[in-house]
């Protein structure tokens, strides 16, 4: 307001900091701000220009869709960025719940036999397992990937895994049989530890622990602490 009324009707400085009550080195340090040069003029005008190509993403895409330009920009500048050009995400997604593998009693539900005791001085005597889902960013497009672990409670050293685009039992069931072979060494008998996935319940997954005299034991249900162990 001061610099328009001194351009304008060529008003003293003087006078008009008085009126206003503005020090005279607060108007000169907002006089030099609005003089400088935007230099994130040219990532404001890739960011447009992406926006007419993507119409709802989010600063999150955003972040991916500029690195594909060759533009690589702090998450929470793109946000102020967002912001200060005005673009706005108008149609939200809903939250995607975490991934549950629990699908009621389709087969065998063991007892939990483990009952926290998530230590063992005997290497390859408890492993516990569980299905992680991850997300992530390909081109601006999310995708999902699936991990399932083995982990050895006497170290908590991952004795295998598989990754999968999709929560299928091969997968399970890849990782299973290299942890099956890989504690095969120990002396007494193993106990193999998960959720109550449906994956877990079925026959073939049952016959494979009972066929190596292995104990099979099932975290309560609705119980995630009986096995946080193997939660990534």
């Amino acid at each position: 307001m001061v610099c328009e009324l001194r351009r304008e009707f060529k008003f003293p400085l003087k006078q008009l900091l008085a009126i206003s009550e503005l020090s005279k080195a607060t108007y000169y340090y907002w006089v030099n701000r609005f003089e400088r040069p935007n230099k994130d003029e040219m990532i404001e005008q890739v960011m447009l220009e992406i926006r007419q190509e993507h119409t709802n993403a989010g600063y999150r895409p955003m972040v991916e869709l500029l690195k594909q330009r060759g533009i690589y920009v702090n998450h929470k500048k793109v946000q102020r960025l967002m912001k200060k050009l005005g673009l706005r995400v108008t149609t939200f997604w809903h939250k995607s719940r975490k991934y549950n593998s629990y699908k009621g009693k389709v087969g065998t539900v063991a007892k939990n036999k483990l009952h926290r005791r998530f230590n063992t001085s005997i290497p390859h005597q408890k492993i516990t397992t569980d299905t992680t889902e991850f997300k992530y960013y390909d081109k601006g497009v999310q995708k999902k990937l699936y991990l399932n672990p083995y982990l050895d409670l006497f170290n908590n050293e991952v004795i295998s895994y598989e990754i999968s685009k999709q929560p299928t039992y091969q997968a399970i069931a890849t990782a299973l049989q290299e942890a099956l072979e890989l504690t095969s060494d120990c002396l007494y008998r193993r106990t193999f530890h998960s959720d109550q996935g449906w994956a877990y319940q079925m026959k073939n997954y049952v016959f494979k622990l009972k066929s190596q005299k292995i104990i099979q034991s099932m975290s309560r249900k609705g119980n995630c602490h009986d096995g946080s162990v193997a939660k990534f």
